[in-house]
């Protein structure tokens, strides 16, 4: 099983950025309906689906940092 993040979309394909640091380009078609940039996702063989709990977590280290940054 691979992790990833929604790093971006280019028309019609999705960037996903992993924890080493790779990306890899897929058809958007093959996400779940919602996924947005930023969402964490996990790929099981042909499988993929939004990790609701990675995604939160980002977003609130991104919002912690925000906050930090802005005090």
């Amino acid at each position: 099983m691979k992790r990833g993040v929604i790093d971006r979309f280019e028309g019609e394909l999705a960037v996903l950025e992993f924890e080493d640091g790779t990306h890899e380009t897929i058809k958007k078609q093959q996400l779940p309906q919602g996924v947005v940039e930023g969402d964490a996702v996990l790929i099981d063989g042909e499988s993929i689906t939004i990790d609701k709990t990675e995604t939160k977590r980002l977003r609130d280290d991104v919002e912690k940092l925000m906050n930090e940054l802005f005090k």
